[in-house]
């Protein structure tokens, strides 16, 4: 999925107006298993001026970050850091790390060539699915608008949720980002 969704799906699942502090935790929990991506594919861009064909085509797929993206992809250690705050009982971090969770479940079934180890370090094994969100050849024609209207429908959810200004603001801007990014891919590969 594209990590505004992911950010309204965290958001709607886990934020809740009467638990404070829950909705930025989602949110940061939701943006986690992409942060490493993000910093790789922006230091090879703009500080090593690494071409974008090479980063999307060999760099993503090496193993030295092929092995960053399994810890920060894996369920087992967020599933351990899920555990932990479930026994602190502690809202805010069971927002971030459920919503970190639900980008990992929602991934899982969305990356076909692309897909990471989740299950590490337990396993290194790979679910190669044969759908994806970006990927015409994938399906993306038919997952990309159904991830959309989702994320609308979610947004208006979170919305309606939160009468506040900062988390309405928010999910606008990642409602926009979200159909923005959604067909990008399409011109990327």
């Amino acid at each position: 999925m594209n990590t505004p969704a992911h950010l309204i799906f965290g958001a709607a699942a886990f934020a809740r107006p009467e638990r404070r502090g829950t909705f930025t935790a989602s949110i940061l929990g939701a943006v986690a298993p992409d942060v490493s991506l993000y910093v790789m594919v922006a230091t090879s861009l703009w500080w090593y001026q690494i071409p974008a064909r090479t980063v999307f085509r060999e760099l993503y797929y090496s193993d030295a970050w092929q092995a960053v993206f399994a810890v920060d992809n894996s369920f087992i250690l967020w599933g351990l850091g899920l555990a932990l705050a479930l026994w602190r009982r502690s809202a805010v971090a069971i927002a971030f790390t459920g919503a970190a969770l639900l980008h990992l479940a929602l991934d899982f079934p969305l990356h076909t060539h692309d897909a990471r180890r989740h299950f590490w370090p337990v396993s290194d094994w790979v679910f190669e699915s044969p759908f994806s969100y970006w990927d015409s050849r994938a399906y993306a024609g038919i997952v990309g608008p159904l991830e959309l209207l989702l994320s609308v429908v979610l947004a208006i959810l979170v919305f309606r949720r939160y009468r506040t200004l900062w988390p309405r603001v928010l999910i606008a801007i990642l409602l926009a980002a979200e159909f923005s990014s959604s067909g990008i891919w399409r011109f990327i590969f």
